[in-house]
């Protein structure tokens, strides 16, 4: 006769785990392959302490960006973003997951000079089925130039581009005519090391001289005065502007977020203060990159 007997609960066999949830930070329909593959999700599809700041960003930035695309896609019923100095197209995947995914119209174009880093983003955008995004090996110069553009772009955007790379992607989109440009610089060295370079010739000059005397206050100082420049250029092009910090300070020291939007209207003063603000620090050699 057959044992009918149930086993007793410590017989019993082990209860299967419960499938794995996903984190309640991460918003439906986001894509969990796009986030595991930007280290954002671990493997087994979950959030550590570290990973879950870098998504808490994400989203802050993309409280920023997501209603000048809107207002785009509004006005035209379409979108062109190019994020120049792309990297591994890190916020050309995020924008395109939560903005551009759910929609018909819109074309992301990511513009880097390192081919690796192209063809992997190319790969990526492959098997997620992101159809509308492009990735280009260009410098700078050939992105103005390149047939793989349209001749205008709605808005470009730099994330941590180093150095001068902010720089080259403020004139790509002056050339382009942009609608908007975001910008988060990272690394201004060059101004530092003009600052540096004429320093001795600077202390006959100006007060101002003991502003950038010691080479942490030059360092500071040249990125402060970097991003000031920037913002007179495009001023005196036409843009409005708000500038304001991404996430806390907590987090980096690097992360001003300089958001133009075009109005056609340039401000009156803003070259001439550009160049005497040049001209007081002795820098003049720079006329060419902040005044034109």
């Amino acid at each position: 006769m057959k044992n009918t007997r149930r086993p007793r609960p410590d017989q019993s066999a082990p209860a299967a785990k419960p499938a794995a949830t996903l984190d309640a930070d991460i918003r439906p329909g986001q894509s969990v392959e796009l986030l595991k593959e930007l280290h954002i999700l671990t493997r087994d599809g979950r959030l550590n302490q570290d990973s879950r700041r870098k998504l808490k960003q994400v989203y802050h930035l993309y409280q920023f960006i997501e209603p000048l695309l809107a207002e785009v896609i509004e006005a035209r019923g379409d979108l062109t973003l190019a994020d120049h100095g792309a990297g591994k197209s890190y916020l050309g995947f995020i924008l395109y997951d939560l903005f551009l995914k759910q929609r018909a119209a819109g074309h992301i174009y990511g513009i880097e000079t390192r081919p690796e880093l192209v063809e992997s983003s190319r790969a990526l955008a492959d098997r997620l089925g992101f159809e509308r995004m492009s990735f280009l090996n260009l410098s700078v110069e050939e992105s103005i130039r390149s047939a793989q553009l349209p001749a205008t772009i709605d808005v470009v955007t730099a994330l941590h581009a180093c150095n001068t790379a902010t720089d080259d992607a403020i004139r790509f989109a002056l050339e382009k005519r942009a609608r908007f440009i975001v910008l988060v610089p990272c690394c201004q060295a060059e101004v530092a090391a003009a600052l540096r370079k004429y320093k001795n010739e600077s202390f006959g000059l100006t007060p101002l001289s003991e502003i950038w005397r010691h080479p942490i206050h030059t360092r500071e100082f040249g990125s402060q005065l970097t991003n000031v420049l920037r913002c007179l250029l495009l001023e005196a092009h036409g843009y409005r502007l708000t500038v304001t910090e991404l996430v806390g300070w907590e987090h980096s020291m690097k992360n001003e977020l300089i958001i133009a939007r075009a109005s056609g209207q340039p401000r009156g003063n803003a070259r001439e203060r550009a160049e005497r603000i040049l001209a007081e620090l002795n820098l003049e050699a720079l006329r060419e990159r902040f005044v034109y």
